[in-house]
């Protein structure tokens, strides 16, 4: 009886002593990791107090201005190095042709509700592009009133989106007015000089016409926002855009399948 005692009394007392020690090593692990929690966090206000971009995520929204047309763009990077990111990248874009010119037809009977038209374009040319790149920290602010500095590249595919181009004409054969897009038949009314106006934004969206291609972009982004949590920058870069075959935009101009800009953008967004 008394050994049962012995070895009950034996292993509680060892028992207490494990559970004792484990919730002694636990206080020290949560200890060390609240330390090391502080230790990033002073890291963090010291970098950002030199001017130094530091983040796991960033979101940026932009509106852009390009050479032949002006677009729309959001992008998500994520911080590999201080010095590199990864970079996804969405952008709506649209292209015009260097021959567009807007006129208005003063002899429309209808001249306060018309449009202003475009002659003889063919077709809208707008550009959904999907891209993945880096951005590489060339410069950094020095302080929080500084601006930083990073080169961008990206590329990938493109769906352009062809949409035919309607104008508002006088019906030859009576006095009713009709909507007509460029075709062989109508080409002769498209091009002649009985245009009232154009056929408005909305006409020809549901006979939308794929073409996909390729891009590739470079820029360099000057960050000047005095916070590092926001993102304010200017960016200002190039692109280079190829479709197989060619876009029909203006009639009577060559189909052109490699398209070059250059653009400036306004980026605002935030980091985390």
């Amino acid at each position: 009886m008394v050994q049962k005692i012995s070895f009950f009394f034996i292993f509680s007392l060892v028992l207490f002593q494990a559970q004792a020690q484990f919730t002694l090593d636990r206080s020290d692990n949560r200890e060390d990791r609240k330390a090391e929690k502080r230790r990033k966090i002073n890291a963090l206000i010291r970098q950002a107090e030199e001017g130094t971009l530091v983040y796991s995520k960033q979101t940026v929204f932009g509106f852009q201005a390009r050479s032949n047309g002006y677009g729309l763009l959001y992008e998500l990077g994520k911080m590999k190095t201080p010095l590199k990111s990864t970079v996804y990248r969405i952008e709506l874009t649209e292209i015009k042709h260097p021959k567009e010119n807007r006129f208005q037809n003063l002899s429309n009977p209808f001249l306060f509700i018309s449009n202003p038209y475009i002659y003889g374009k063919v077709n809208n040319f707008y550009q959904l592009s999907v891209g993945v790149g880096q951005q590489r920290l060339i410069g950094q602010k020095g302080n929080k009133n500084g601006v930083s500095v990073s080169w961008n590249y990206n590329g990938g595919l493109i769906a352009g989106l062809l949409k035919p181009y309607y104008v508002q004409v006088e019906d030859p054969t009576g006095t009713n007015i009709k909507y007509i897009k460029y075709t062989p038949e109508d080409s002769i009314l498209f091009l002649g000089p009985a245009i009232l106006g154009a056929g408005g934004f909305w006409r020809g969206w549901n006979e939308l016409k794929i073409k996909p291609g390729a891009f590739a972009k470079t820029s360099l982004r000057y960050d000047y926002g005095r916070f590092n949590e926001v993102v304010s920058a200017l960016e200002i870069g190039c692109s280079i855009e190829y479709y197989p075959g060619g876009i029909p935009i203006m009639a009577l101009q060559k189909e052109k399948p490699l398209f070059f800009q250059a653009y400036i953008a306004l980026l605002f967004g935030r980091r985390k």
